[in-house]
């Protein structure tokens, strides 16, 4: 049986063991749909919420425009850390007029590697998927830098996440055939497309390596 895309659909025994080697080895995800609420609910699920408490988490955010985390991110104490690049005070690059302009995405990554080897120090050595990372939202990096930039941004976090033997998920509320996503989607062990119909909340996940795609899944 193929799914939409061309691929296979992927029985339930077979998706189980290819999360569970993405929970071992380290996984990043990317999110994608319109639906904000079920973005919430997935990025809670990714980040182990309820789980156990020795979880170490960042949370890379704008607060000015995000679609999750709103309670989670608040906290935060040796096992949770919060990057703000709204807020951070971020160096900046320096415009044409020699003023400084934007934040400088580099320094971000700079930021973000430096910030999950605090952790991995605290952690003393993380076990495999100790560590979730949540960026949120990826759209205003989009909007204010172009796509090479936030590519490079993304590989150096998904590959810090990587030796981590984390698990990262990046927030892109788009919908799934959008060139944007087309465009980042290779970065990724996976897509997760979320959706709410008739008052229910779904996802689907297309699994890269295998070029798999489950049938919707209910939340």
């Amino acid at each position: 049986m193929e799914d939409e895309r061309g691929g296979a659909v992927p029985d339930r025994a077979t998706f189980a063991r290819t999360l569970g080697t993405l929970k071992r080895e380290g996984s990043n995800v990317l999110l994608v749909g319109a639906a904000a609420s079920t973005h919430e609910t997935v990025c809670q699920q990714l980040l182990g919420a309820g789980e156990r408490d020795s979880r170490y988490r960042l949370f890379v955010t704008n607060a000015d425009d995000r679609v999750a985390c709103d309670r989670t991110a608040d906290a935060e104490t040796d096992r949770v850390r919060t990057i703000d690049y709204s807020r951070s005070g971020l160096e900046t690059d320096v415009d044409s007029d020699g003023e400084n302009g934007r934040p400088s995405l580099g320094t971000l990554g700079i930021e973000i590697v430096e910030t999950i080897d605090e952790l991995a120090d605290a952690a003393d050595e993380f076990d495999p998927s100790e560590l979730r990372v949540c960026v949120d939202s990826l759209v205003p990096l989009l909007r204010e830098y172009d796509t090479e930039t936030v590519f490079r941004l993304l590989h150096l976090t998904t590959s810090r996440v990587d030796q981590a033997r984390g698990m990262g998920h990046y927030h892109l509320p788009l919908a799934s055939d959008h060139d944007a996503v087309n465009l980042l989607e290779p970065m990724f062990d996976a897509v997760v497309t979320v959706r709410s119909r008739d008052g229910t909340d779904e996802q689907q996940w297309h699994l890269r390596e295998e070029d798999a795609t489950t049938d919707w899944l209910e939340l």
